[in-house]
């Protein structure tokens, strides 16, 4: 396996290592668990009131732009 440079920086920005064995499927799989962790928190947060609900969506999107590579077809992450 041959990912772009720019895919495995991004996933090291996560956290995520990847090893020549780890196919891209279970890497972003693993990504996408990490992402479901902070819409997680990110909605405990608003139903605990820290995030008022009108300003929740940019809260949403401001994390969605952090893990740009969940929209970037699996095929896009190889050389």
């Amino acid at each position: 396996m041959s990912l772009r440079a720019s895919v495995l920086e991004a996933l090291r920005a996560h956290g995520i290592e990847a090893s020549p064995d780890d196919a891209p499927a279970a890497l972003r799989e693993r990504l996408n668990d990490l992402y479901v962790v902070e819409v997680r928190a990110l909605k405990e947060r608003q139903r605990s009131g820290a995030i008022p609900l009108p300003e929740y969506a940019s809260h949403v999107e401001a994390l969605k732009q952090r893990f740009p590579l969940l929209s970037l077809p699996l095929g896009a992450w190889r050389e």
